[in-house]
């Protein structure tokens, strides 16, 4: 099959919908199929093979974050000629109304298309203003899906129509057989945490996990708080609490591989995220590494943990609940055993070899659909149809 891909956000920085592209391109590539992704990048941004520049993004406030997207006629242009040469069996749009090149897609393609819907949110100026321009167009997607129970309800009451939930993937195995790194790896002395996430943004929740450690420093002095991710580290700890910047330290932007190992090594993986996330993809790698999840009771996350049996959860936005829960796993060994044990079997569900043959049933099934509805109709009055009238 010749599958277009068309990613809104740019390759230049990670995200969860990239990851989710990547993946999921790579793991059709692997069963044998011809895949092509488009998704904005910088000219010396490297990109995989299957990768397809279609040019600089531009930083846009989006959803609670900054997201890089790309719009306008010479975008268009690059869109029109990647779809003309890729002659794609079914084109994968995601997030069809985000104004950057999945809607120019979604404006020019014809032929069996497939949206996936990550976000969930209210709907957003950006929205309101793409909306309008795509509404049109939004009836030529005959298949829908959305990662999960808040995104297709951001569908179905700001978009219209339904999706299927297909939930994120995850190369389960990848994570499970990640190494313990030495330098990562807790004592009953020293214990270890990890947060993952841009560390500037708010809604990723670092203020809240920085509120709650004091009181957890005030048991635990020797904690480890091991910080992954992109930021400004002397912005991020200005203001924090006296002592928490010293138990923490800071990672930087990691790879795959250290991700890994840091979700396998730690005691705790600590998700305090505030909102705006739809699905909540890190919390399946980190109990797909066999980590002990603690998160905040967002309902995408709730969800993911199995109302709490796969995975401890505290309340959002309240740091004191967080250290009370924190503390009661770290002087819990076989609790945190027990649900890091829930999370591995939980984990399995969302692999990658789970969810894409879910999503190649939706391709299937569009592909069908619209191979039906260029198929004369059969029966005995076809061939008067088909000016058959005497023979």
């Amino acid at each position: 099959m010749r599958i277009g891909i068309v990613c809104p956000y740019s390759f230049d920085l990670p995200g969860g919908v990239q990851f989710h592209v990547r993946d999921l391109a790579e793991y059709f590539l692997g069963d044998g199929h011809d895949v092509s992704v488009l998704a904005p990048a910088d000219s010396d941004t490297e990109l995989p093979e299957y990768v397809v520049s279609a040019g600089r993004a531009t930083p846009v406030r989006y959803n609670g974050s900054v997201a890089r997207l790309n719009f306008g006629p010479v975008t268009a242009g690059k869109v029109s000629r990647w779809l003309d040469h890729g002659e794609f069996d079914v084109l994968h749009l995601h997030e069809p109304v985000t104004p950057s090149v999945s809607v120019l897609a979604l404006l020019a393609a014809d032929g069996p298309i497939v949206a996936t819907f990550h976000t969930s949110m209210v709907r957003s100026r950006t929205m309101q203003t793409a909306y309008p321009l795509v509404r049109p167009s939004l009836e030529k997607i005959a298949g829908r899906i959305a990662v999960s129970e808040d995104a297709r309800r951001t569908v179905t009451t700001h978009i219209g129509g339904d999706a299927v939930v297909i939930p994120n993937g995850v190369y389960v195995d990848r994570f499970a057989r990640a190494p313990k790194r030495a330098e990562w790896v807790g004592t009953a002395e020293r214990p270890t945490i990890a947060f993952l996430g841009r560390m500037a943004e708010p809604r990723k929740g670092l203020p809240v996990l920085a509120a709650a450690l004091p009181e957890v420093l005030r048991e635990l002095p020797g904690l480890r708080v091991l910080v992954a991710g992109p930021g400004d580290v002397e912005h991020v700890t200005d203001g924090m609490p006296p002592g928490v910047a010293d138990a923490c330290e800071f990672l930087g932007a990691v790879s795959d591989e250290d991700k890994a190992s840091l979700l396998a090594s730690v005691d705790v993986y600590v998700a305090p995220n505030t909102g705006g996330e739809s699905f909540g993809i890190i919390l399946i790698e980190a109990m797909s590494a066999g980590s002990c999840v603690l998160a905040s009771d967002l309902p995408a996350f709730s969800r993911v943990l199995d109302g709490g049996r796969a995975g401890a959860l505290f309340r959002n936005e309240e740091p004191a609940h967080l250290a009370h829960a924190l503390l009661a796993l770290l002087g819990d060994p076989e609790r945190r055993a027990v649900l890091a044990e829930a999370g591995r079997q939980r984990a399995r569900q969302f692999d990658w070899s789970v969810v894409a043959a879910k999503i190649m049933a939706v391709y299937e099934t569009v592909i069908e659909g619209r191979s039906a509805a260029l198929t004369p109709p059969a029966g005995r009055w076809s061939r008067f149809l088909r000016g058959g009238l005497g023979r």
